[in-house]
């Protein structure tokens, strides 16, 4: 006979994970406020910024703010050049338009 499962340890068990799960994500969202040194804007302009980049549906300047931001997570002697080859890359995929020449770092 096979032993009945105990749905609420199991959905408690979730919902833990889950909890620890969004934790992470804001610990994470706040050092990467700080390593790139916004936590220097007030939280006005910081929270503006972000609710423009998300209303936002302009393709072209995503995908500049994306190269921009490999950039700065690659940080090093080729960080420009190497996010540029993945722009080219994902450039050739369908439906993705690549970004004008120049203007990986504007925003």
């Amino acid at each position: 006979m096979r032993r009945p499962r105990d749905y609420d340890t199991e959905m408690k068990l979730l919902a833990d994970k889950a909890k620890a799960l969004q934790d992470r994500k804001l610990r994470e969202l706040g050092q990467l406020v700080s390593a790139t040194g916004a936590d220097s804007l007030g939280i006005d302009v910081l929270a503006g910024v972000l609710v423009n980049a998300v209303a936002t549906t302009n393709m072209v300047q995503k995908e500049e703010w994306r190269t921009a931001g490999a950039a700065f997570f690659l940080r090093g002697k080729f960080a420009q050049a190497a996010a540029a080859k993945d722009t080219v890359r994902r450039a050739k995929a369908p439906g993705i338009a690549p970004p004008a020449a120049g203007t990986a770092g504007a925003g």
